[in-house]
């Protein structure tokens, strides 16, 4: 599933891409997605223009100028891809490119002003689109629970200390919440705690505050550097435009059962376990 990294490296793309286009066409080509595209979901949007494209957690936003917002949630194999229709080629951004897709998966096609396309494509159809109205915004079901992004000031000391003091659960699963904290996943928090030099399955509430200090401070870093190089391309992810995220290519534990350890001087194995049925990575040395 797409992380928070790979959705705001998709966000920034959008961006660039179609903020400030005007919606001509509507094409839907499956309503059945994870949840069924409303009938009236191509009046409500059509002649409107793009206004700005915002990421909450893993959720996209695309802003209308009637004050209604597209919801997309990529789901496990969602996609979007921008297409420009004189070209016939994807745009490329950044990174690997590619110049083909599996249009059995094309669901939905918005066609815009100056021949410029958004396609959501979608293997499993885990993902979904929805129109909500801007005033419901903060109400909506699907945001109205999610913690602080991990990226802003409200993740500090303050909110973490406060929110661990009587948590049982191991700090795995505490950061997978998004109720805690928005927009982590299995790869950045494997990557998190084992720079961190912090096991999995640490009860919360036993951290020590140089360990919550290490958790918020590599969070910062480790999703910045995973933005800045493109997200990460695991299985099915790929940017807007067809590259392949180049993140993966860093990763010091996800995926590196039997290695050795990175770290200067310690030697240690790096091991695969199973935290509440997912793949966890660390070294049985450094992560003790």
């Amino acid at each position: 599933m797409p992380e928070l990294p790979e959705v705001e490296v998709v966000k920034r793309s959008l961006q660039s891409f179609i903020k400030g286009r005007k919606i001509k066409k509507i094409t839907i080509l499956n309503r059945n997605l994870r949840y069924k595209i409303k009938k009236n979901f191509e009046n409500d949007i059509k002649n409107q223009k793009i206004i700005f494209t915002k990421r909450r957690s893993k959720f996209l936003l695309l802003g209308l100028e009637k004050r209604n917002i597209i919801l997309i949630h990529l789901g496990m194999t969602g996609k979007l891809f921008i297409f420009n229709q004189s070209s016939k080629k994807l745009l490329k951004t950044s990174f690997y490119y590619e110049n083909k897709i599996n249009k059995k998966h094309n669901h939905l096609i918005l066609k815009f002003n100056r021949n410029m396309s958004l396609i959501y494509n979608d293997v499993r159809k885990f993902g979904f689109i929805k129109l909500i109205s801007f005033r419901n915004l903060k109400k909506n079901s699907h945001l109205i629970h999610l913690g602080p992004e991990p990226l802003n000031k409200e993740f500090n000391m303050t909110y973490l200390i406060k929110k661990i003091r009587n948590i049982k659960k191991n700090i795995k699963n505490f950061l997978m919440d998004q109720k805690n904290v928005a927009g982590l996943g299995n790869i950045y928090v494997n990557e998190i705690l084992y720079t961190s030099s912090i096991n999995p399955r640490k009860i919360s509430k036993n951290l020590k505050l140089d360990e919550i200090k290490k958790i918020i401070k590599n969070t910062k870093i480790i999703l910045k550097k995973a933005i800045f190089l493109g997200g990460s391309s695991i299985r099915d992810f790929k940017g807007v435009s067809g590259n392949t995220g180049n993140f993966q290519q860093k990763f010091k534990v996800y995926g590196r059962d039997g290695q050795l350890c990175r770290k200067s001087g310690c030697k240690g194995i790096i091991k695969k376990i199973y935290i509440s049925n997912r793949s966890t990575f660390h070294c049985i040395k450094c992560q003790k």
